[in-house]
């Protein structure tokens, strides 16, 4: 059974994104909110998480996992990243945007998208997200918790520990975040192509 956290969506518990955190290191899929929808995340470097995470969402070998990031030097050690990029990712974020970049050798091979090599990376804008990442030290690997055949993504804490109960590890509750998944913009080539239309406004990237 997972467990299940309570987190105040304000003011999180530093007690509670502690225990989190440790479940995480200890190697714990997690279902988390996000500024845009849940999400399932692990610890970085976890072959255990990202095998769950194919699974229960039938993913094949050309998924882009993302990498969740407390900030933007954070997440300038895992992709490379030339000037003029820089500037419009740096300007969308935080936010509800997914951004996929060549990787660095800091990013596990196995979660890298198996012809480009490349990783999706974002900075969330929610308070709870981002004491976890801040208390973690690392960005979660993450993707949108989108089960197989539904169009939405699961809005409520208990549903998702009703429904996930026995493939999941823990559960973190801090109220309703969105439906939509995240405005993902491929900047693999240098220039911005949008591959999915999220929660992010994406006119800035057309």
């Amino acid at each position: 059974m997972a467990k299940y956290f309570d987190v105040h969506p304000d003011n999180p518990q530093p007690r509670t994104i502690a225990q989190i955190a440790d479940s995480v290191r200890s190697g714990a899929l997690i279902a988390y909110p996000t500024d845009s929808c849940y999400a399932l995340g692990s610890q970085l470097g976890s072959r255990d998480g990202i095998d769950r995470i194919r699974s229960i969402r039938r993913l094949d070998d050309r998924h882009h996992f993302t990498l969740v990031c407390q900030n933007f030097a954070q997440l300038g050690q895992f992709v490379r990243i030339d000037n003029d990029v820089f500037r419009a990712v740096k300007a969308s974020t935080p936010g509800s945007y997914t951004f996929i970049l060549p990787a660095t050798k800091e990013v596990p091979r196995k979660l890298l998208h198996a012809k480009k090599k490349t990783v999706g990376v974002r900075i969330p804008d929610h308070v709870v997200t981002q004491a976890l990442l801040a208390e973690l030290g690392e960005p979660l690997l993450s993707s949108t918790l989108l089960l197989p055949d539904e169009e939405e993504a699961m809005t409520q804490g208990w549903e998702i520990k009703d429904r996930l109960d026995h493939v999941v590890d823990a559960v973190v509750d801090s109220g309703d975040c969105g439906t939509e998944p995240t405005t993902v913009i491929d900047f693999s080539s240098g220039e911005a192509e949008i591959v999915r239309y999220g929660a992010g406004d994406a006119t800035r990237f057309e």
